[in-house]
């Protein structure tokens, strides 16, 4: 109800152009000439019906996969299949054959355990749906959380309020539409087997060591194969998101960086504009771990070949020398390195930044690592040199001590990395108390303090407290000279956005598509050379 009168309001105001009206009518128009793709409420398939189901699904993969006429095949007896087995598991394992629910372990950890890795996390799959795990559950005490899973067919049991299991039911995709799915649940496992992406992930294990393996993961698995179900190009159309986890997996599991199937390959490409409906959160959630991996330079190469970056929030042309040059340059520093950090070698100028942040949905500090970086870079080894340039670089109020130590990484100055890294950060003298003791309240304390560091800075980090306080009269007298702005209203831009008039501050707060865009229309290279501008070009740009 808030949302229509917002609505009615905007319309209503004499602001509102005849074009954004009628723009408002068409957009009500399609909504409702269109059914919304949101997924359904899943439903339970009947036993006649999963037969027929089952051969409209195999129909549905373009070809006929290849198929185990036993699927249980083989046991597995390890170390890291025993390794999974607490006195919880154990239980919730109890309680399922104790009302006669099947449940089998499913995805990762098959996968995982079958490779000698113990697994991290165990999700498990079960025949019962949510409506029987939820009466059994309750009616054993067994607390539930999370319980948002509940129309994915996922209920999370927590057992002796210690552990945590991800139960799914069986399930069907009916109907995809590249993002979402309509599901029918299921008691038949080759049917959800059916629905899965690759051979390598469509396989469950028993508690008793059974390996269930209907479309030769294993043998992939045996062989670091990667696979799709069927056809690749029918099941990318299914959740164009799998066009990366493919890229994922095979850094994850394949030995060598260039034995990808060609036809597997023309499916990606084929199918790559489809990743422009995928939410920026999901595809930044497969990009790091794709470069941060194996084979990062020679993965996103062949996502190159295959037009992918330009829907991935990078360049279209990214920069794949400096890709490569950074790719082998890390290996000398410490790991894990933040992914961003890779992704930064790629990016072509601080707009491009801004442009990979507006499609994945960057954290704040991924974000402003990236602007940082672009920004930064080309001064190294023309203003920044010695460990003490990279000291007071940290000490500014646009850098972060991380922030400086991932620039030494990225320009491949392990040992100035070093040496910053074992420098403990001098205090600096002054603080706010002791302005207002020398009778200074608001917002001058701030731009005072920073004045006051930045002379501290270039004396070596020398100059006493005392000493400090002796400059203070020039300060102030230079502030009034050019003053910052109105005292009690922040400047604005045309396009809304607030600044803060001094060092890098403005710079952190102003970096936006649009500022650049209004720098740019004035031939202002502000990405080069910031400290170049002056009040005047500051009031050009805001006023």
């Amino acid at each position: 109800m808030h949302g229509l009168r917002c609505i009615t309001k905007i319309l209503t105001s004499p602001r509102a152009s005849a074009s954004a009206v009628g723009n408002f009518h068409l957009h009500i128009r399609l909504l409702t000439t269109f059914p919304s793709r949101m997924p359904s409420p899943p439903k339970i398939a009947k036993p006649s019906q999963e037969s027929e189901l089952l051969e409209d699904i195999v129909k549905q993969l373009g070809k006929p996969p290849r198929m185990r006429e036993n699927p249980a095949f083989t046991k597995v007896d390890s170390a890291e299949f025993h390794s999974i087995f607490t006195p919880e598991l154990e239980e919730l394992v109890a309680l399922f054959k104790k009302y006669d629910y099947e449940l089998r372990i499913a995805g990762g950890a098959v996968r995982d355990i079958l490779m000698s890795i113990k697994p991290k996390d165990v999700d498990l799959a079960t025949t019962a749906t949510p409506e029987q795990m939820k009466e059994m559950f309750t009616k054993e005490e067994v607390r539930m959380i999370n319980a948002k899973g509940e129309k994915h067919g996922t209920i999370t049991p927590r057992i002796n309020n210690k552990e945590n299991f991800e139960v799914t039911t069986l399930r069907i995709d009916v109907r995809t539409d590249g993002r979402h799915a309509d599901v029918m649940f299921t008691t038949d496992w080759q049917l959800d087997a059916n629905r899965r992406d690759l051979t390598i992930n469509s396989m469950f294990l028993g508690f008793d060591g059974t390996v269930y393996d209907y479309f030769y993961g294993y043998d992939d698995l045996q062989k670091r194969r990667i696979v799709f179900v069927g056809d690749a190009n029918v099941r990318i159309k299914e959740d164009y998101l799998r066009i990366l986890r493919y890229f994922r997996f095979y850094g994850r599991i394949v030995p060598v960086a260039d034995t990808h199937d060609a036809v597997t390959l023309a499916a990606i490409k084929a199918n790559a504009e489809g990743l422009a409906r995928i939410s920026g959160e999901r595809i930044w959630a497969e990009l790091q771990k794709i470069v941060a991996g194996n084979f990062g330079y020679e993965l996103v190469l062949e996502m190159y070949k295959c037009d992918l970056t330009a829907h991935c929030g990078l360049p279209a042309e990214p920069d794949l020398t400096e890709f490569k040059r950074l790719c082998s340059d890390l290996k000398h520093f410490e790991q894990p390195h933040y992914p961003i950090l890779y992704l930064i070698g790629l990016l072509n100028s601080s707009e491009d930044a801004i442009k990979m942040h507006e499609r994945l949905k960057l954290s704040a500090h991924e974000r402003d690592l990236a602007l940082f970086i672009t920004q930064q870079r080309q001064r190294v080894d023309v203003e920044y040199v010695c460990l003490r340039d990279y000291q007071k670089l940290c000490l500014q109020p646009y850098a972060k001590r991380d922030f400086v130590e991932q620039l030494l990484k990225y320009t491949n100055k392990l040992e100035l990395y070093n040496q910053l890294k074992a420098w403990e950060t001098p205090n600096f003298p002054i603080n706010g108390n002791t302005l207002k003791s020398h009778g200074l309240v608001g917002k001058i304390v701030g731009q005072v303090i920073a004045e006051l560091r930045l002379l501290w800075t270039n004396s070596d980090f020398k100059l006493t407290a005392d000493e400090l306080l002796e400059k203070l009269p020039t300060i102030l007298e230079l502030l009034q000279k050019s003053p910052p702005g109105t005292p009690n209203k922040k400047p604005r831009s045309h396009c809304g956005n607030s600044y803060a008039p001094f060092g890098g501050i403005f710079w952190q707060n102003c970096l936006s598509k649009c500022f650049l865009n209004c720098a740019k229309n004035l031939h202002i290279d502000l990405l080069n050379d910031p400290k170049s501008m002056s009040i005047k070009t500051m009031e050009m740009l805001f006023n």
